[in-house]
């Protein structure tokens, strides 16, 4: 679990690709503190497992499927990436809930700049939108934001200057692709409304959970 408060930038350093899986080291220096085989460190955003490292960086292994649903196959050498390390029990929670469990990635719109922040406009598909929600939390490429517009289309989010120098946000390009988690609370509630009561000691008919049933039943 994480914040979508990045600790620092790291540098990929080697990129060794194999027919459907990468295996990539990231030169780095804060998050290698107190470091151990097996820690997670989300990586633009998604939780990956440390498999080796040294006194200057880290290595980490990304399977098929974590390379089709991101952006993680268009890194290069050199390419730099935001980092931060697994939250800790006591630690502050300054962002949101972030589980590294990316949801699909979204294109960059356009950026603007008004006064000292710069709104930057996503696009992403319908099916990642529906969980898109005004001043609701998303994560960018790891980075926790706050959405301040959202339609059919594309959602804003505006970037602060402390973010700017701390992140890789404002360093991509129109039309480069971000990795993106949307809220897990919303896709837990799409679960549930969706799902019957499958029992299999009570017997009883299926019922769908719905709004409806929730107010009956004094949840809402």
């Amino acid at each position: 679990m994480f914040t979508g408060l990045i600790e620092e930038i790291g540098t990929i350093s080697s990129i060794s690709k194999g027919i459907k899986s990468s295996r990539i080291t990231i030169s780095a220096h804060l998050v290698l503190k107190d470091l151990k085989l097996g820690d997670s460190i989300a990586t633009n955003g998604i939780c990956l497992t440390v498999t080796d490292f040294s006194s200057s960086s880290f290595t980490v292994d990304i399977m098929a499927e974590s390379l089709r649903v991101s952006s993680l196959g268009n890194l290069k050498s050199f390419d730099e990436v935001n980092l931060e390390r697994a939250l800790r029990l006591g630690d502050r929670l300054g962002g949101h809930m972030v589980s590294g469990h990316i949801d699909g990635v979204g294109k960059i719109e356009s950026f603007t700049q008004e006064d000292n922040a710069t709104i930057v406009a996503i696009t992403a598909p319908i099916n990642l939108l529906k969980y898109v929600i005004y001043k609701g939390s998303i994560a960018i490429d790891g980075v926790s934001l706050t959405v301040f517009y959202v339609d059919d289309k594309l959602f804003k989010v505006s970037i602060i200057p402390h973010t700017s120098i701390t992140t890789t946000l404002l360093d991509k390009i129109i039309g480069e692709t971000v990795n993106l988690e949307c809220d897990m609370i919303g896709k837990y509630v799409e679960k549930l409304l969706k799902c019957g009561d499958s029992s299999e000691t009570t017997k009883q008919p299926k019922k769908d959970l719905s709004m409806s049933f929730l107010r009956d039943n004094g949840f809402l």
